[in-house]
């Protein structure tokens, strides 16, 4: 059996490779041209194979991330895109014309949320939000549903859906279904093994792992993601050559990555949960969390988000995070840096405080994303920091 390390550092690549390279070279060619007329015809007759004409139909260093990318995922098939979002609605797109009913648990990222709520309104797409539980995804779903859209973990409080459940009841209502899998990895997480039809993940995050790229991935069936490169080829959200390669980097060290964000989230949590200045902590590893049982069922590890609420007011929390000398005041997650966030002024900004309680975003509210500092350098700087304000 091939472990993820293996897999991460060999998975989809050949053992040869152009000139006696260790390293799969980054192409920078946006077209490749034929020796003849008929060499192309011959080409687009399927006699001939060889690699794609031109870079929105295929190129070279990005198939080789593609590869790597299904390797890891254990799928038939990936495909690369220019980022997490356009992978979540060049995905949506292909699945639904208008008349259709869409399911999205109320914890999804707040954008796919907007596409769904907002955009595919105008089209005659109607949608229902409910609870990231299967029981309300069921109780959701109408005769006209053709997709359930959930995250697992979501974010920002890590609710983990049983996929397994999840797949079966939507097998049986032939209703497609599609989970952002970004927080989990397929190091801790393969929904496809579970029965989902389609997983995705912003590779911007873990996958790139060094905080210098944008892309996104969607994984499934061959058949799906075949037909898949057809949207994509119209929309035209691919990634450049060097995001490719830089991903392709970034994946050889992500299982041992993973192990320590894994390692570290777990300590955090532990430390946070314990605190007498923290009032409440969402993680997946405590038994304090509502998906625990479903967590610890499907999960290898838990990641390294942590959301929390501080015991204070919004201005206390503020202060907490910038009395913190570490994390960087910054979004995403996945880097080898330590972020820190308040949603409340973060991705919420805009909204009234009471507007923001209403769906669960307090003013006390903490997202800390995990980097790769030593633990106790972590625990160390939070504790000093919930002691300064």
């Amino acid at each position: 059996m091939t472990g993820p390390s293996t897999t991460a550092i060999h998975g989809g690549e050949e053992r040869h490779k152009p000139l006696h390279s260790i390293t799969n070279p980054v192409v920078f060619s946006t077209s490749f041209p034929f020796e003849s007329n008929a060499d192309m015809a011959a080409y687009f007759n399927d006699e001939k194979e060889r690699g794609a004409e031109y870079i929105r139909y295929g190129h070279p260093t990005i198939s080789v991330a593609e590869e790597k990318l299904a390797a890891i995922e254990g799928c038939e098939a990936a495909m690369l895109t220019a980022s997490g979002m356009s992978a979540i609605t060049t995905t949506i797109l292909t699945l639904v014309k208008s008349g259709a009913h869409i399911v999205i648990t109320n914890d999804s990222y707040r954008k796919t949320r907007v596409f769904v709520g907002q955009f595919l309104s105008k089209y005659g797409v109607e949608h229902t939000v409910c609870d990231p539980t299967v029981g309300a995804i069921e109780a959701a779903c109408t005769a006209e549903t053709k997709l359930i859209i959930s995250e697992s973990p979501t974010n920002p409080y890590l609710r983990c859906i049983d996929c397994e459940a999840l797949a079966k009841f939507a097998k049986k209502r032939r209703i497609k279904t599609f989970i952002d899998a970004t927080l989990a990895t397929p190091f801790n997480l393969k929904p496809l093994d579970l029965g989902i039809d389609i997983v995705i993940h912003s590779a911007t995050k873990y996958f790139g792992g060094h905080n210098d790229i944008m892309g996104g991935v969607v994984c499934g069936k061959k058949a799906f993601i075949e037909g898949l490169r057809e949207s994509q080829g119209m929309f035209g959200a691919l990634p450049g050559p060097m995001t490719a390669y830089l991903l392709i980097r970034g994946l050889k060290t992500f299982a041992l990555r993973m192990r320590h964000f894994n390692e570290s989230g777990q300590r955090v949590a532990e430390f946070l949960e314990a605190h007498p200045r923290i009032s409440q902590v969402w993680y997946p590893g405590l038994a304090s969390h509502p998906d625990h049982e479903v967590a610890t069922k499907h999960m290898k590890g838990f990641g390294g988000v942590i959301s929390f609420l501080v015991d204070g007011n919004l201005e206390q929390t503020s202060a907490f995070i910038d009395a913190c000398q570490l994390p960087h005041l910054a979004p995403t997650f996945g880097g080898p840096e330590s972020l820190i966030g308040q949603p409340a002024l973060v991705s919420y900004y805009e909204m009234a405080p009471e507007d923001r309680a209403a769906i669960g975003i307090h003013d006390n509210l903490v997202r800390l994303c995990l980097g790769l500092e030593d633990i106790d350098d972590v625990i160390e700087d939070l504790d000093q920091a919930l002691q300064a304000f």
